[in-house]
Parts: structure tokens; C-alpha cells; sequence
């Protein structure tokens, strides 16, 4: 119980913050009360193969944290660095799926220093992370609501569940062959203030089990469209006999 308590003061994901320099990359997992330290990644002193290495390090360390459903990634790296032009030109090169399709991310970078936990308090303080999350936030609520949208007008694209009752009985039921296979679940800020220690208990078990879980803003769009449906929504995948 004690655990669960200190995860509502953490409040829920919102952003990957990445702070590079000469030296390391620093992953920060942003949520709706505080920033807390994710992983550190030494840089190399070789070549373009250690440069390759070192990228695709900060890569596997920020795959499972798109995977639960964070979406906005903010990358910082000091004035006149090239450190932020040089990881996106590897991701658009070597990882394209996570600026593309339903598994993506929206990167926004901005100048500064965040590889410690001082250098990214003076960030938080100047406002301008969370500009930056605002600006990512923005364009994945866009994406999120073209997949919203994409999957109301197919009927062929698998169940779209909106009742809170049996959105949790697909999720905490034991998987059953025949039976849909949930994949996103998407809700707002205002629906989980609303129903705090379900939801929270809900994309908990919606991330253990590879679901991803969106939390859109109730002034977004895809949060008013999400409203209109009931404050949250399930897609999922039809169910496969075999």
C-alpha cells in the first residue's frame, strides 16, 4: 500500500527528458509531480563505430519506456554542442519506427544542461522543460488522436471498449484464446484525477502486460476527444483461436 502512495505523488509519465553532453546521456522519466533519474550512459572516445554504440545504447535505454505508452521526449544538450542533430540523425536513420507509426515518439530539443539531478532542477525552474513537454505533448496528442480516429472509422480494426467495468476486466482477466488482445488504452488527466486509484491500478497492469497507456491532457484534442467518449478508451486487437 505504502508503494501505491508514493506513486500518486510521483503522478503519472509524462516525458522522457534526455540530457547529453561530451561526456554521458542522462535519462530522466518526467511525471506530473517530479523528475526522477532513469539511467546513465557513459559517452565513448572512439570513432563513428563508438558513436553508433554509444546511440544505440541511449536507444535500448529509452525503448522500454516508449513501449508503456510515453510519448514525448525532450532532448537537452549544451549551446553549440551537435549532440542533439547527431542522436536524431541516428534515430531517423537507424530507428525510424519511433518518430513513425503507432509505437512513436514526438522529440523536441532544447539547449541546456541535464545529465544531473542540479542541472535539471535549474531547467524545471526556468520553465523550460516544461515548454518543451508542452510542445511534445502537443504533437503527440495529434498522433494519438489520428490513431483514435483511424480506428473509430474501421470496423474491421478490432473492439474499441469505453466502459471503466470492462476495460478492467479485459486487462486484469487471464488472456483467453478467442478473446481481443488490448493494446492501447488512452485517458485524460481530468478522468484520472477523477478515478485516481483505479486508474493508476489500471495502467499499472496495462504496462506489465505490454499495453500502452496514454495520459492526454483534458485542453488537447485528443483529450476533448476522448471526453466525448467517456474520459477513456481501449483499442484492441481482435482475438486470434489457435
Amino acid at each position: 500500500m505504502a508503494r501505491r502512495r508514493r506513486g500518486y505523488r510521483r503522478g503519472y509519465p509524462v516525458a522522457v527528458l534526455i540530457g547529453f553532453d561530451r561526456d554521458r546521456a542522462a535519462l530522466w522519466r518526467v511525471y506530473s509531480q517530479v523528475v526522477k533519474t532513469h539511467s546513465t550512459i557513459e559517452a565513448p572516445r572512439g570513432g563513428k563505430r563508438e558513436l553508433y554504440n554509444f546511440h544505440e545504447a541511449v536507444v535500448d535505454a529509452l525503448r522500454p519506456i516508449l513501449k508503456e505508452g510515453v510519448g514525448s521526449v525532450v532532448i537537452a544538450a549544451p549551446a553549440r554542442t551537435s549532440h542533439v542533430k547527431g542522436f536524431l540523425d541516428h534515430v531517423a536513420k537507424h530507428q525510424p519506427w519511433m518518430t513513425r507509426g503507432s509505437g512513436s515518439a514526438t522529440f523536441t530539443g532544447i539547449v541546456g544542461s541535464a545529465t544531473t539531478q542540479e542541472e535539471v532542477s535549474a531547467l524545471v525552474r526556468t520553465g523550460e522543460v516544461q515548454r518543451a513537454i508542452g510542445t511534445s505533448a502537443a504533437g503527440e496528442a495529434d498522433r494519438i488522436k489520428g490513431l483514435l480516429e483511424s480506428r473509430l472509422a474501421r470496423e474491421d480494426a478490432g473492439p474499441i471498449l469505453y466502459s471503466l467495468y470492462e476495460i478492467e476486466g479485459l486487462i486484469f482477466e487471464q488472456r483467453v484464446k478467442g478473446r481481443p488482445e488490448p493494446e492501447h488504452l488512452i485517458l485524460t488527466d481530468r478522468f484520472l484525477a477523477a478515478h485516481r486509484r483505479r486508474a493508476q491500478r489500471l495502467m499499472e497492469a496495462s504496462r506489465s502486460r505490454g499495453v500502452r497507456a496514454h495520459v492526454v491532457g483534458v485542453k488537447t484534442a485528443a483529450g476533448q476527444r476522448v471526453e466525448q467518449l467517456g474520459g477513456m478508451v481501449l483499442l484492441a486487437r481482435p482475438g486470434v483461436d489457435r
